[in-house]
């Protein structure tokens, strides 16, 4: 009988109908996910008028479902790696969508705020989850572009809620937007069925027959017998998984990726709460807003694709490092009075470049990581990140507080940028994205 490497056999797997259906089934849940998320900076100038809110209270507001992203990102990044991941991202639908049909039905500030810090736990705990069930799935040479566009799902999310939000919000009102989120609960069956869970939680669980099933769907032509044993490289120590993101080296790493997710958070959810009002202070109309949030995400979707497409050929640091610069750089350029497609186009690539960048941290961190600590290693990036998602909506409201120049909003927003470049910079140069878990060519290759 052989002993066959489950590691090896995904790294060099086929693109296979197994992987088309994790894919899918993913990019479907972040889509959710970014369509709830969003949704705040859609109604923002509504809700501002409607409960007269200044622009402290609205951005205190918005950083509620941040405040619960932080907690779920940590508490279900951590929690999936002993109930399994497909466990804690239906937990996590669940939680984020009854709430935010909930909370169509606000009619307080203090109603609306806590019902969208409950949403954040899902919300957040969702993330960390498919990032790593993708990531633990995908052929190593496409890992890279299948992460960086299964997330760019968030951006379609976005893009619907700032779509559906031009027609619907000035027509039938701010609570229909939330409304709509009744659409995962009615998917989640399907889900349920068709998503497999991690396949090193069900060999941790002694679910062989899951296991050999799984195997054979991502490698058909690997005729594995049922004789065969299907071997998993040990965890690396029997300690807490949070110990693990500081052992063999990974200290300055750790501190530098969260150093990064704070400060990239920090530009995507200023932009993502402010942009539309930080438009329409300057001139522009409600559709006019809500159109450059629209393509602030469009522009998400061509980085974070594009981002993955470069990483798999050049690496996840350069292609990283190039779009906080551009992203700093657009930013700045976006508080002069320039022609309205010179606007449209900085405001994509500050899409590409922060939120696409967003995405790609992702990716970096979930193959940085070994499969026994990929889950909190995500969820602990992305919780410590959620601190500069807070952030975020708070800096957008003080600098709106503070009346300054148009043009130092968008030069405030550029630092942070600034900080993940050198921060990336500083990621351990010797230490090589998933060494820790994929095994040599030859190992565990015998008879027995």
């Amino acid at each position: 009988m052989n002993t066959i490497d489950v590691n090896r056999v995904v790294d060099h797997a086929r693109f296979t109908k197994f992987h088309w259906n994790v894919l899918f089934w993913c990019t479907l849940i972040i889509i959710f996910d970014g369509y709830d998320l969003v949704i705040y900076g859609v109604v923002l100038p509504l809700l501002m008028e409607q409960w007269q809110l200044s622009p402290m209270a609205a951005g205190a507001l918005g950083s509620a479902a941040l405040f619960g992203m932080m907690f779920g990102a940590m508490g279900f990044g951590m929690l999936s790696d002993a109930w399994g991941r497909k466990k804690v991202i239906i937990l996590c639908v669940v939680l984020f969508s009854v709430t935010t049909v909930v909370n169509g039905f606000a009619s307080t500030p203090w109603q609306f705020g806590i019902l969208r810090f409950i949403a954040g736990l899902g919300i957040g705990g969702v993330m960390p989850n498919v990032v790593a069930l993708m990531t633990e799935y995908a052929p190593k040479r496409k890992r890279s572009t299948l992460v960086a566009l299964m997330f760019s799902g968030y951006a379609v999310g976005g893009m619907m809620s700032a779509g559906l939000g031009i027609w619907i919000v000035p027509t039938f009102g701010w609570e229909v937007m939330f409304y709509l989120a009744v659409v995962p609960l009615l998917m989640l069956p399907l889900v349920m069925r068709y998503l497999p869970d991690s396949v090193a939680f069900l060999k941790k669980q002694g679910r062989e027959d899951e296991v050999r099933a799984i195997v054979r769907a991502i490698s058909p032509e690997s005729n594995i017998r049922e004789q065969d044993t299907l071997a998993l490289p040990p965890a690396e120590s029997d300690q807490a998984p949070v110990v693990e993101l500081f052992r063999n080296g990974r200290t300055m790493s750790t501190l530098m990726f969260w150093t990064a997710f704070f400060t990239c958070l920090l530009m995507v959810y200023a932009l993502g709460s402010w942009l539309p009002k930080l438009m329409s202070m300057a001139g522009y109309g409600l559709s006019s807003s809500l159109m450059f949030l629209m393509i602030l995400n469009v522009g998400a979707i061509v980085g974070a694709v594009g981002g993955g497409w470069l990483a798999d050929r050049l690496s996840l640091r350069k292609v990283l490092v190039s779009f906080f610069v551009l992203g700093s750089a657009s930013l700045i350029m976006l508080g002069h009075e320039s022609p309205m497609w010179l606007l449209y186009t900085l405001v994509g690539i500050a899409g590409a470049t922060t939120i696409g960048s967003q995405i790609l941290l992702y990716a970096y961190v979930a193959q940085y990581y070994p499969a026994a600590i990929r889950s909190t290693g995500l969820g602990w990036a992305s919780g410590i990140g959620r601190n500069g998602a807070i952030v975020g909506p708070l800096l957008g409201g003080a600098l709106l507080a503070l009346a300054l120049p148009h043009h130092m909003n968008f030069l405030a927003l550029a630092v942070p940028g600034a900080i993940a470049t050198l921060a990336m910079l500083l990621v351990d140069r010797e230490r090589k994205p998933a060494t820790p878990d994929v095994r040599p060519a030859t190992a565990l290759s015998g008879n027995t």
